[in-house]
């Protein structure tokens, strides 16, 4: 039976955070980004995921733990070089491995599972999650031939004039047939501006052996938002607390003011509370039904039961709340 396998990215330093963090675990809504990512991840059907780690690689691990297999990358020499590293654990066997980075934060596990889907409908080799952006400075560009198939992925340094005019771009995640990868990783040359080992080569070399290309077209062009500085890392902070807003006022949640209200990635909130405003919920706080916290309220990794009311009140861990009764 064919397996599905996924290789996070996450080895680099992120010089332009200027931070001494990891780049992939500066947090978004109260989670580190890469954390975001093997979620997403779980909630597809994958046998293992493989996390390329390198720069400070002892805290990325000590932060995922166990739920992950890891892969050493010593040297940063390009993405396809951070995949080459994972060798040891997925290149003898058969399947589909979907290829991300570790600083897509808001990318959803839905799309995640239509390029895969994708990817093993038409059987291709490799198959590009692609987006296009209102601004594509900075990606690499989708080249396709007259009729509309990818012939290549061009990074903006090694774009012409009329490459970089293109407005289809690489988000950056792929899916591959597991073991063509590793037979073109191989093949993958250092012949580019930055002398690196590019991963959307391999793309390049399978469509010159004749192989099947497929791409896919993110739906929503913020979840492909890569994080490479505290601009972005903002951008994407704000996206992330819309969406969990939302949810939880999809989910039976009453919040009177959304827009002075934080909620953090891992909170979760019963029916028929009411969030007042001013309210902070973060880290693995646990509101009940019922309940109505703030308004000015900031709690961390707080429980509180069912028809408890709290007011006025920042403290973390293990505080005592007030019940009331409608």
């Amino acid at each position: 039976m064919s397996e599905t396998f996924a290789v996070v990215l996450a080895a680099g330093k992120g010089t332009r955070m200027k931070s001494d963090l990891p780049k992939v675990l500066h947090k978004v809504c109260g989670k580190p980004m890469v954390e975001h990512v093997i979620d997403q991840l779980k909630h597809l059907s994958i046998d293992e995921i493989v996390t390329v780690v390198g720069h400070q690689s002892e805290r990325i691990q000590e932060q995922l733990g166990s739920t992950v297999d890891y892969a050493y990358q010593a040297e940063q020499l390009g993405t396809a070089h951070a995949v080459k590293m994972s060798h040891e654990q997925l290149g003898h066997r058969e399947g589909s491995t979907l290829i991300i980075t570790g600083d897509t934060p808001l990318i959803s596990s839905g799309t995640l599972a239509d390029c895969l889907e994708l990817h093993q409908e038409t059987n291709a080799a490799a198959t590009i999650l692609t987006m296009q952006p209102d601004d594509p400075a900075g990606y690499g560009r989708i080249i396709r031939n007259e009729q509309g198939q990818v012939e290549r992925i061009v990074e903006e340094k090694d774009a012409s004039e009329q490459e970089r005019a293109v407005n289809e771009v690489n988000s950056g995640i792929f899916c591959f047939d597991n073991q063509l990868l590793f037979e073109a990783l191989d093949l993958v040359s250092t012949d580019n501006e930055q002398g690196e080992y590019y991963l959307p080569d391999v793309v390049e070399v399978l469509q010159r052996k004749g192989e099947r290309i497929s791409a896919a077209r993110m739906p929503d062009v913020e979840e492909g938002l890569g994080i490479n500085d505290r601009t972005q890392l903002a951008k994407a902070e704000k996206i992330l607390q819309k969406r969990i807003i939302e949810f939880h006022m999809e989910n039976g949640v009453t919040i009177i003011d959304p827009f002075s209200t934080y909620i953090g990635a891992d909170v979760t909130i019963g029916i028929d509370t009411v969030i007042e405003p001013r309210t902070h919920l973060r880290g693995k706080t646990k509101i009940g039904t019922n309940c109505i916290i703030g308004p000015d309220v900031d709690l961390e990794n707080y429980e509180a039961a069912d028809r408890t009311k709290v007011k006025n009140f920042s403290r973390t861990n293990d505080i005592s709340s007030l019940p009331y009764v409608n």
